[in-house]
């Protein structure tokens, strides 16, 4: 299973490394240390937990930390919180900040690429027509 530092899960979580620290040292999210001394994050705790924070269950992130995410990149670099294999078709759960995002793509693909929950992917996102609701 990957697991990532401190740093990478901060940036995943669209949250300064100081933040993402304060949480680990508050123990809402777990960690390990490495041969090297680094605290770590398993994959799968850190998908967890990315969701349990774009749910607005955890607070304290800093919004001016977060990455900011435009339209003209389109790419959403976040973290795999689900995966639901059928016999021909997949369904992709990404966590990407405060986004989620969900692909529907065939079975073969996610094999191919090896995607599981708690791994690090990029969603991108290309539509030729795009709705805009003023709230």
């Amino acid at each position: 299973m990957q697991s990532y530092t401190i740093g990478q899960a901060a940036r995943l979580l669209g949250v300064s490394p100081d933040t993402a620290r304060r949480w680990a040292d508050a123990g809402r999210v777990a960690t390990h240390r490495d041969e090297g001394g680094r605290r770590l994050i398993d994959g799968r705790d850190l998908a967890a937990f990315s969701v349990e924070v774009a749910q607005g269950q955890t607070q304290g992130g800093n919004h001016e930390d977060e990455v900011p995410y435009t339209s003209a990149r389109n790419a959403f670099p976040g973290i795999v919180t689900a995966v639901k294999l059928g016999d021909v078709a997949a369904q992709v759960e990404i966590q990407a900040g405060p986004h989620r995002l969900v692909s529907l793509l065939t079975r073969e693909a996610v094999e191919e690429l090896g995607l599981e929950v708690g791994m690090q992917a990029t969603a991108r996102v290309k539509s030729t027509s795009v709705h805009i609701d003023r709230t």
